[in-house]
């Protein structure tokens, strides 16, 4: 460092990640290009837009890293970013805006370090067509690496307004996917992580169209040292029979979460989701029977606009027909720029009650797959030296510490009902 140079220009750039776990990926690839850039004295803000809460939380932690960072370069992206761009450019204490694109572009980042970039970077997300393979090491533990093979989505669900932050689907090619993960296998990462905005869209776009179950079959084929592959969220109406078939490969996890949504078909239908109840239910027992292992998890909105009563009760008979053990519960609020933000809303109050009667659910379903564990033998991936996690994702306390990143044998003492202990 030269004499007489502002600390602020040699600090390392602050990452502050809200939302889905694709943000947390894309913030370590942001991480590497800002570090090659020498984009330092800068904190940046990911953002979510799922929610309009999602975005009053990331005005709020602006302002925060605003107070605690007064001479820092602030810069916001991400999905709230791209979708309302004007709405950070207008805040004082926001210095850039860039778009999902944009902030994936090695020359955006050199732009910004040279301090010569427009103050908003937003272009047309739907303009997008390719998705890059961002080859990072992993993030999180040493013990579990994601790979992000998919963004963008090609559905429009009427809650949703996802698409319009992260443009249509676009695939990352099978063999830029095999590639990196061989090399977080020869890294030391036993378990690898497949994610994406809507992972079975996988590959719509490629040539050939390959499903996302050729894809899994080629990765478990040709990295034959990988101990573990994961699915993250999957839509279960497009589960192909390559993917099928490769639930009986023990080397993939029995565990998929599933994004359900709802019980109800007139609900389902209103939402714009492409499966009815008996659609879900049928799912989980053919894959059952190929793999009588496997345990599921889903997401579940509580008080849809137009949810009835009986409605939601059809949402509590799914969590028990498909016997979902891990459920992801959101009240609904609405969206802006939303289909479904403008149609009849439910009292919030009744929003809150049954979104606490389905957590309950889950709760006594997750507690109902821990009890059934006690006593028998477990493959164990510890996260840390006291923590890890079975094939079907539940949680396990050891008494005694065990080598951190590696697979384990355990049998199961006992459960709180939250974790197992061994």
């Amino acid at each position: 460092m030269a004499d007489g140079a502002p600390m602020k220009d040699m600090a390392a750039p602050i990452f502050a990640t809200l939302g889905c776990r694709l943000n947390a990926y894309e913030s370590e690839a942001m991480k590497a290009l800002a570090a090659e850039a020498g984009a330092h004295g800068t904190v940046v803000v990911n953002t979510c837009a799922v929610t309009a809460e999602a975005v009053r939380k990331a005005r709020q932690e602006i302002r925060r890293l605003r107070r605690a960072h007064p001479d820092a370069t602030l810069v916001v992206t991400g999905c709230a970013a791209q979708i309302e761009p004007q709405t950070f450019a207008a805040m004082p204490e926001v210095d850039r805006v860039l778009g999902n694109a944009e902030k994936m572009d090695p020359a955006a980042w050199a732009g910004l370090a040279a301090g010569g970039t427009e103050r908003v970077q937003v272009d047309d997300i739907m303009s997008v067509t390719e998705t890059a393979g961002h080859l990072i090491d992993g993030f999180g533990s040493r013990s579990r690496a994601y790979v992000q093979i998919q963004n963008g989505c090609d559905h429009r669900c009427t809650f949703c307004i996802i698409p319009y932050g992260r443009g249509n689907s676009r695939s990352v090619p099978a063999g830029v996917v095999v590639q990196q993960i061989g090399r977080l296998v020869a890294a030391g990462y036993n378990e690898v992580v497949l994610t994406g905005v809507d992972l079975t869209s996988w590959g719509a776009d490629l040539p050939g169209r390959p499903p996302l179950g050729d894809l899994v079959q080629r990765i478990l084929r040709l990295v034959p040292d990988l101990p573990r592959l994961r699915l993250s969220s999957i839509d279960s109406i497009e589960a192909d029979p390559a993917l099928m078939d490769a639930l009986a490969e023990p080397r993939l996890m029995p565990h998929l979460h599933l994004s359900l949504q709802h019980g109800d078909d007139l609900i389902l239908k209103r939402m714009k989701r492409r499966h009815l109840s008996e659609d879900a239910v049928n799912f989980v027992q053919e894959a059952r029977r190929r793999r009588p292992d496997i345990a599921f998890g889903a997401d579940i909105i509580a008080g849809f606009p137009t949810e009835t009563e009986a409605a939601f009760e059809n949402s509590l008979r799914m969590v028990e027909a498909c016997d979902l053990t891990w459920l992801h519960v959101f009240p609904y609020s609405p969206r802006p720029g939303t289909p479904a933000a403008r149609m009849p809303q439910v009292d919030g109050r009744a929003i809150k009650t049954r979104a606490a009667r389905l957590r309950a659910a889950g709760e006594a379903a997750a507690a109902r797959h821990l009890a059934e564990q006690v006593g028998r033998p477990h493959r164990v991936l510890m996260e840390s030296p006291r923590m890890g996690r079975t094939e079907q994702f539940a949680e396990v306390d050891f008494a005694a510490d065990q080598p951190e990143g590696q697979i384990v044998e355990a049998t199961v003492s006992a459960t709180d009902g939250q974790r197992l202990l061994a």
